[in-house]
């Protein structure tokens, strides 16, 4: 029952043909055996879940009004607010940190009837393409336990592809939904942002971040944005638009529709050629359903990557002046003053890769260097957006890789940041404009390792996305979950 889909798994609860107790159960002893193989959750709710369970139970046994996904257990990445339940952001400094609110989407998928099995591993604070800077110790991929899952949703990705849950919500700041939704082999959506309340989600870079879900089908995936979007007057960039039905959008014809294949994105050095043939597949199976291709120019593509490791930084450093040991989280134990404890504090609690950003960041804002780092890079920024803008004008969508390797091996990139930064280098530029991205499986390479696409589309434009990797999906399917030894 661990491969059903979503939808599969949700209408057989609700069809009576298993309980809701019977599921939760399965998955929690599921995880009892996978999850020490591949570490994708950092706390794993046993009793709660199954609390929720039986209450969701009862409610259907009284003939009440049930939930979208009503007893279906999913997770969700350590980065949301969940209300007496421990919230890391796979961070040291907030290892015992119990939020007394819970965040916007949690709300929403506790509403939505779900059961929360637990919160998944991540990156620290969400710096990261491979779930290796987490203080709980690196997820690994469940197709191949050497390597890793992606970043810094590596923990939802993999719990997803394992079968330890049905869906789970990740964020996406560079491509950290989207980037481990292709290495894992599942689907991975970035929503337009202001569609998903930030409200509760622990902040990395505030102009950037968005949530979105990940799920094993495109069909899954417009299910649960469709639980998860809606304005929230709590968050000041929600936007106050009608949700549209997504789930429908999946099931539409791609005839007539015109996509974009931005040269400058296949150009890139290092792209693997497994990678570009799997587009090429992806190409083919829109082309045959009558979608026409269309070659168009992203010409500031190559300055995406400098551009965003200056923003992105320097939201950070504003965002992360919170930690200080003094209101919450991570305290150090000895010091001789208040400045010492709050050095000491932020010395200890934070790792390396978050310590790099917070000084990168804190330098681009120094009052020399503002204008000419990120005020520069803000305007660069703009000339991305206005380069999505008039590509759109042109094309209904983009396909472009996800990410340019397959999975690489653990440890492989640690030491040189620089080139664990370019695994974003497809993803970025879709935050930095605001616009929604799904990857979408389309391929295997020759060790047996996912591939995704990238589909891009303008702002508020997700039905365009779900409709055109649903074609995908259906002409090039992919296994249900990944063949973990021993699973």
């Amino acid at each position: 029952m661990h491969e059903w889909t979503l939808q599969e798994a949700a209408r057989k609860v609700r069809d009576k043909e298993i309980s809701s107790r019977e599921l939760t159960r399965a998955l929690l002893d599921r995880i009892e055996r996978i999850n020490p193989k591949i570490n994708a959750y950092v706390t794993v709710l046993h009793d709660k879940a199954m609390a929720e369970a039986t209450a969701r139970d009862e409610t259907q046994a009284k003939g009440e009004a049930l939930g979208v996904l009503h007893g279906v257990p999913l997770g969700l990445k350590d980065i949301f607010c969940t209300r007496g339940i421990r919230t890391t952001c796979g961070s040291r400094i907030l290892s015992y940190f119990l939020p007394p609110y819970d965040a916007a989407v949690a709300e929403k998928v506790a509403a939505s009837g779900a059961v929360l099995l637990g919160k998944h591993n991540m990156d620290e604070f969400a710096m990261g393409s491979s779930t290796e800077t987490s203080h709980f110790g690196p997820t690994r991929n469940p197709w191949a336990t050497g390597r890793i899952p992606g970043g810094s949703s590596g923990g939802t990705a993999a719990a997803v592809a394992a079968g330890l849950c049905y869906a789970g919500v990740g964020t996406d700041t560079g491509g950290s939904i989207r980037q481990p939704a292709s290495l894992c082999g599942v689907v991975g959506v970035k929503p337009t942002y202001g569609r998903v309340s930030r409200y509760g989600m622990i902040a990395f870079a505030s102009s950037l971040d968005q949530g979105g879900p990940v799920t094993r089908t495109v069909p899954d995936a417009a299910m649960m944005l469709g639980v998860i979007a809606g304005h929230d007057r709590r968050d000041s960039t929600s936007v106050d638009l009608p949700v549209p039905d997504y789930p429908a959008a999946a099931e539409r014809p791609v005839k007539g529709m015109k996509v974009g294949l931005p040269r400058e994105y296949f150009e890139v050095e290092g792209l693997d050629p497994a990678v570009r043939g799997a587009m090429e597949k992806a190409l083919d199976a829109l082309v045959v359903q009558g979608a026409q291709a269309v070659e168009i120019s992203l010409p500031h593509t190559s300055f995406a990557v400098a551009t965003y490791y200056i923003i992105a930084p320097a939201e950070a450093s504003s965002n992360l002046a919170r930690y200080d040991g003094v209101r919450y989280g991570y305290r150090a134990k000895v010091a001789g003053g208040l400045i010492e404890m709050m050095s000491r504090t932020r010395a200890e609690g934070f790792g390396a890769e978050v310590k790099r950003r917070i000084m990168i960041g804190t330098y681009a804002l120094s009052a020399g260097y503002y204008e000419a780092y990120y005020g520069k890079a803000q305007k660069v920024r703009t000339l991305i957006r206005r380069d999505f803008d008039a590509a759109f004008a042109k094309v209904d969508a983009i396909l472009t890789p996800t990410s340019p390797t397959p999975a690489f091996r653990l440890g492989e990139k640690t030491g040189d940041p620089l080139t664990m930064y370019l695994s974003d280098i497809f993803t970025i530029p879709c935050n930095l404009a605001g616009i929604p991205g799904i990857s979408v499986p389309c391929g295997m390479s020759a060790e047996g390792l996912p591939i995704g696409a990238q589909l891009l589309a303008g702002h508020f434009r997700e039905e365009t996305l779900f409709t055109a990797a649903a074609a995908i999906e259906r002409a090039l399917p992919h296994p249900p979950v990944a063949p973990l030894e021993g699973a």
